[in-house]
């Protein structure tokens, strides 16, 4: 099959150089469209009991899906002061007509909303769209608010913060771009030593990220996609082309001399041989991102659908694109060669002969230190704390995270995410009855008495005696129903009432974890307590994410031993690649916690220490991880099955596989360690952990794993490498790696 599509590619290679010229030149108007496709978000579910509780707030009290928090700050005025006060009401005069805007709390109403220094004040505007689709709406707001004199006004909120991770997003995506081009190409010329084969990878790569990218805009006419498919599809997107591109020109230039310069010959064996490897390391890859897709979240759905567009694309391309190129290009691969490239290639007497050698001559001494390294990069991992995130991955120059900055320093770090816990009657009505208010005030003055909560707000206030604050409620609710305008209506009805309490920390903090476990183990006779916020929706959604993680596990890992046992036809080769996978990924594992978590290295990678691993980035690191390292060991291995089929003995074929790939697999690690560690310069905190994860474990990999534990495992395996069950080799009979030419 690989043969004949190598013999096509060289005979259409006109053709097919035509057709992909017209697909780029086709996509050049859409891909400046593509960003503003994506959403931001996707980690929210309906399935869980924040959700369930904020569709009750929605349904009974008439909350808005979500907010915005305008700030007001003055260096001249106090925020009670009326010349204050009517500043605020100015600046809102406009917003209140805006059809997206359901209500507006003052703090003139609220002075819970004036700070206890009396310089700065805010204002709750509810909003007729939830929080992912509210960063719409963000901009209109903001133009409809009044500049006022002596105040100075900012927006945060969800809606806000989802609009400023969109333009960090785009702008990391940029300064990822300037960086990594001119390296990659710098690292494709120390390699092949020659301008027209550094560029073809590079050529390759830009190709399939752009129609990438094109086929991520059309796939949001489908579908729902993420933001942050933007930076992970342009990262693995052009660390896959590299990579894959990368193998086969090598392989074409050794084609090309063991040929004689014949190059429709080069191009089908490179085809039958490279490319065959090329297609099911991309199969293993695709397996890997697959796993996304049993997640219900839209941000992990995102990553899948995207990374399946990527493997496609970067397939593709290696297979069609690139052989066209270089049947074009023929023997002129190697023109304007560079003065340190090198002619010599000995397959029997290289370095990575040596190193295998060596290696294999004590595989017990190599393997078991290498073992207790890996395992100690991971053992930070021991320690982690998975949560999600909040405003803080923001960086600090952008204006949701100022006003965040500004609410937290003056009212407390609880003071944009409070809990908000909803109590329904079991019994239709029966909200105001002495009994249930009785339970509602036990509720609220529990928290009010909690160290870790700042205040509540309730309709049977804490902070009266109980039956004073029972009676109360019940006046509230019989003054309302007379018309009388009171603020019973917006914290209870006659099936429901609402509590809201702010506390002390932001909603990841150890602190809040527990008083949430508290309150929702609560048993309230004739009431169901629900229990939404910040805090509540980041527990809900780890609880949820990580109950379908094993599962994803369970899937890549066994379609992926299923691929390689097809491959190479051997029982213990691919569980021992799977083991040595999860090796290099735990040992990222452990980075990001002493990195990103601890805040070690903080200051020079330029962020604060968050205290907590992001819940999404090892599901998504292992499924991409665990694809890219597939890739590394479906190249090594093929090169040491073609040499065991050559001459069945066990460590010349390490030696001499090691030898062909070493170098090439060294430096395809390379482009994707400087392509994924452009992204370490990232503004977002999730975007720069994501590219230092994936660099960490890729360089590894394709280093220690690749260069030590395979030729010592294959070194003590000996002919069990090669272990095929007689039953299972008359199932799938043994056929040649190396597809000869018809």
């Amino acid at each position: 099959m690989f043969s004949f599509l190598g013999r096509m590619a060289y005979r259409w290679r006109w053709g097919i150089l035509i057709v992909w010229g017209a697909a780029l030149l086709l996509s050049l108007p859409v891909l400046p469209r593509v960003a503003g496709s994506l959403k931001v978000g996707g980690f929210s579910s309906p399935n869980t009991e924040a959700a369930q509780a904020r569709e009750v707030l929605q349904r009974e009290l008439g909350f808005a899906p979500s907010s915005l928090l305008v700030v007001y700050q003055s260096d001249t005025l106090k925020a009670d002061d009326p010349a204050f006060q009517a500043a605020i009401d100015r600046s809102l005069a406009r917003v209140r007509t805006l059809p997206s805007v359901t209500g507006i709390i003052l703090p003139s109403a609220d002075p819970s909303l004036i700070s206890g220094d009396r310089d700065t004040a805010y204002a709750i505007a509810g909003i007729s769209a939830g929080p992912e689709e509210a960063q719409r709406l963000v901009p209109g707001f903001e133009a409809a608010i009044v500049p006022q004199d002596q105040v100075r006004i900012s927006v945060t909120g969800a809606g806000a913060s989802y609009r400023d991770i969109e333009t960090a997003s785009q702008r990391d995506l940029r300064r990822a771009e300037v960086i990594v081009f001119p390296i990659a190409l710098i690292a494709l010329l120390l390699v092949f030593g020659s301008v027209v084969a550094a560029l073809m990878p590079l050529a390759v790569g830009a190709a399939g990220v752009a129609l990438v990218l094109v086929s991520i805009f059309f796939a949001t006419r489908v579908t729902d996609l993420s933001i942050f498919v933007l930076n992970l599809a342009t990262m693995l997107g052009l660390g896959l082309s590299v990579d894959y591109s990368l193998f086969v020109t090598s392989r074409y230039r050794e084609e090309l001399v063991r040929n004689g310069g014949n190059v429709p010959l080069a191009v089908e064996r490179t085809v039958a041989t490279a490319g065959k490897a090329v297609f099911f390391s991309g199969a293993t890859v695709l397996i890997g991102l697959m796993g996304l897709a049993l997640f219900e979240f839209m941000f992990l759905r995102s990553v899948g659908i995207a990374g399946v567009i990527v493997v496609a694309w970067s397939t593709g391309a290696a297979l069609t694109l690139l052989p066209a190129l270089l049947s074009v290009v023929g023997t002129g691969i190697d023109r304007f060669s560079l003065p340190w490239r090198s002619t010599s290639d000995s397959a029997r007497s290289g370095f990575w002969v040596r190193l295998s050698l060596g290696v294999m001559a004590r595989p017990v001494a190599v393997l078991i230190p290498t073992l207790a390294l890996l395992l100690l990069l991971g053992s930070p991992f021991l320690r982690v704390n998975i949560s999600s995130p909040d405003a803080t991955i923001l960086p600090p120059d952008l204006p949701s995270r100022q006003a965040f900055d500004i609410l937290a320093a003056e009212f407390g770090p609880g003071e944009i995410s409070p809990f908000l816990i909803v109590l329904q009657s079991d019994t239709p009505g029966d909200i105001y009855s002495t009994a249930r208010l009785g339970s509602i005030y036990d509720v609220g003055a529990w928290l009010a008495n909690d160290p870790r909560v700042t205040r509540v707000q309730s309709i049977v206030p804490p902070t009266l005696p109980r039956e004073q604050a029972i009676g109360l409620a019940q006046l509230q609710r019989g003054l309302s129903r007379l018309g009388v305008d009171t603020a019973a209506g917006r914290l209870a009805n006659d099936d429901a009432a609402a509590i809201v309490a702010y506390t002390s920390y932001l909603p990841n903090a150890a602190e809040d974890k527990a008083l949430l476990a508290e309150l929702r183990a609560m048993e309230l006779p004739g009431l169901t307590l629900l229990v939404d916020g910040g805090t509540a929706e980041i527990v809900d959604i780890v609880g949820l994410m990580y109950a379908d993680f094993p599962k994803a596990i369970a899937l890549v890992v066994a379609a992926t031993y299923l691929v390689l046992f097809m491959l190479f036809r051997s029982v213990l080769l691919p569980l021992k690649a799977v083991l040595m996978n999860a090796l290099s990924i735990l040992a990222s594992y452990g980075a990001l916690v002493w990195v990103f978590q601890e805040g070690n290295l903080s200051h020079f990678l330029g962020f604060t220490g968050l205290g907590f691993v992001e819940a999404s980035l090892p599901v998504i690191m292992f499924c991409v991880l665990f694809g890219l390292s597939m890739d590394y060991e479906v190249f090594l291995l093929s090169r040491i099955r073609e040499e065991w089929e050559r001459t069945g003995d066990n460590t010349q074929a390490v030696a001499i596989g090691l030898q062909r790939s070493g170098r090439i697999i060294t430096s395809a690690a390379l482009l994707v360690v400087v392509v994924a560690g452009s992204f370490v310069t990232a503004d977002v905190v999730l975007i720069k952990a994501l590219g230092f994860g994936i660099a960490l474990a890729v360089f590894l990999d394709a280093t220690v794993v690749r260069a030590l534990l395979v030729p010592s495992t294959m070194r003590l395996l000996g002919a069990w490498n090669w272990w095929l069950p007689a039953p299972l080799y008359r199932l799938l009979p043994a056929q040649p790696l190396v597809e000869e030419s018809a």
